[in-house]
């Protein structure tokens, strides 16, 4: 008998892993927390509708079920829900959405739960499970701890308290090859590694880059793979990196870690505003008479929201100094004003769309990557 899924959150991680699910001869439903409906995922629709976008477009009929109906007979949760609060209210957020999602589930059913969290977040998270649905974790359901990188990598190692996975899980969970399932403690420490290891690469990247200040150094540095990393890039993970910032309370070494590595993204927004403001000195522009356009294609469907949170931090810190400030995506509309057009482009795919399709030589681009290149 094909086992029943259900994926809460109609994110592009959640429909991804919905996808996978369906094609693997799962009996596959996503929640849409936004309708909210459960909607069954066949094998032809992950065939025919590659991405969340996709789907919402061409709107096909699609079998729908109630929420709680849907989890009271699900054998596997996946949870993977979008996220768009910030500071102290993510976390309240995502414990709202868990308890919606737990609510109903049956005896003998698996979490899996897909949120990087810091280190004795799995074991806040079985405390509310067992406290919403008063079943035991590791008797009554079982918890798998299953934390999506970027670009919806996936992980090569699954936690659980399990003695024993569920051979289901380790069928679903594997592509060419199983993934590794070790205790939940491991499995946190793993990831920690993981998002460090990435944070102290980039922070280090972002301030020697602070000391390229002559012609030579920012063409040498630019031409090696720096030039290739922009802003979108750099906020991969940051999810993550400031959940595990909620582990620690008091000065220690790794503390010392995750915040330089928040504030290095924090002061490279800083230079790369004072990078702009540059741009117009050195051409004599006036703020009044510029319009910049912050060109960054952002999937609008992701499941974390530090993104779309830092395209508005930028914006709005931006205006304080130029009025006209807009946020815009491909395909982009080169449209002729009165204004002088600064594009500052924030992804490497509209980078080379912005190198296809340019054709005005009034228009200025800047670069948001380490070196805040002015692209010729």
């Amino acid at each position: 008998m094909n086992p029943k899924v259900v994926v809460f959150g109609l994110s592009t991680e959640g429909y991804s892993i919905a996808c996978k699910m369906a094609l693997k001869g799962a009996d596959v439903q996503i929640i849409d927390e936004s309708t909210p409906s459960a909607i069954s995922i066949k094998s032809d629709i992950a065939k025919t509708y590659p991405t969340v976008q996709t789907l919402k477009d061409d709107e096909p009929l699609l079998s729908m079920a109630p929420i709680d109906v849907a989890i009271s007979k699900a054998q596997f949760l996946f949870f993977v829900p979008i996220l768009r609060k910030t500071g102290q209210e993510i976390k309240i957020e995502i414990n709202s959405k868990f308890k919606e999602a737990v609510a109903n589930l049956k005896k003998g059913s698996s979490v899996v739960y897909c949120l990087g969290t810091g280190f004795g977040g799995n074991s806040e998270n079985m405390s509310l499970l067992e406290h919403v649905t008063g079943f035991k974790v590791g008797k009554n359901v079982s918890y798998y701890y299953y934390p999506l990188h970027k670009n919806n990598e996936t992980p090569g190692f699954v936690g659980t308290n399990s003695a024993k996975p569920d051979e289901k899980i380790i069928e679903l969970l594997s592509n060419t090859k199983k993934p590794q399932f070790i205790a939940l403690s491991s499995s946190e420490h793993f990831h920690a590694i993981n998002i460090l290891k990435q944070f102290a690469v980039l922070t280090s990247i972002l301030e020697i880059c602070k000391f390229a200040k002559d012609n030579a150094s920012k063409s040498d540095l630019a031409t090696n793979e720096l030039g290739k990393i922009f802003l979108d890039n750099m906020i991969d993970n940051l999810f993550d990196l400031r959940s595990l910032s909620l582990s620690f309370e008091g000065a220690n070494t790794l503390m010392y870690i995750i915040n330089g590595s928040i504030k290095g993204i924090d002061n490279y927004i800083k230079r790369l505003i004072d990078e702009i403001r540059f741009v117009l000195k050195k051409n004599e522009l006036k703020a009044s008479r510029t319009k910049i356009l912050l060109l960054w294609s952002l999937d609008q469907h992701e499941m974390k929201g530090d993104k779309i949170e830092t395209l508005q931090t930028l914006q709005t810190k931006l205006q304080d100094y130029i009025n006209d400030v807009e946020c815009v995506e491909t395909p982009l509309d080169y449209f002729h004003n009165e204004k002088t057009t600064i594009i500052v482009v924030c992804s490497k795919s509209d980078y080379e769309y912005v190198q296809k399709n340019k054709k005005d030589n009034e228009i200025i681009v800047i670069k948001a990557n380490p070196l805040c290149e002015v692209a010729e």
